[in-house]
């Protein structure tokens, strides 16, 4: 990889990092309820994006900047993750279960429908 696009994923992971933060933000101050909805937000716009991605006929560095640096570092897996296990820790289940099913479907989906609106374009 040249040094370009090593800036490329340094810049873009960057910008991806505050428009999770961003998102998420302003999602949960809208939503004070104990469920994670800013998390579940910013994957699930993150899967359509990337499905968006994943249907243009994309060159391998246009790919990787968007997908690796962009997506990347936008979704939040671990964060997802975490919060399912605290919402368990609280003995709050059903909310834990929901995020857990609530997010693998409608992640499903968003990245169908991203990959469906991508390859007509």
């Amino acid at each position: 990889m040249t040094a370009l696009v090593w800036t490329g994923v340094m810049l873009l992971g960057g910008i991806g990092a505050v428009c999770r933060l961003l998102l998420d933000r302003a999602v949960s101050a809208r939503h004070t309820r104990g469920f994670p909805f800013g998390t579940l937000a910013v994957n699930l716009s993150g899967a359509f994006l990337l499905g968006f991605l994943g249907g243009l006929a994309l060159d391998r560095h246009a790919a990787l900047l968007a997908g690796t640096a962009f997506v990347g570092s936008y979704t939040t897996f671990s964060t997802w993750m975490l919060e399912t296990q605290r919402l368990g820790e609280e003995r709050r289940i059903w909310p834990a279960v929901g995020n857990i099913v609530v997010s693998v479907a409608l992640g499903l989906i968003a990245a169908w429908l991203g990959m469906t609106v991508g390859s007509r374009l």
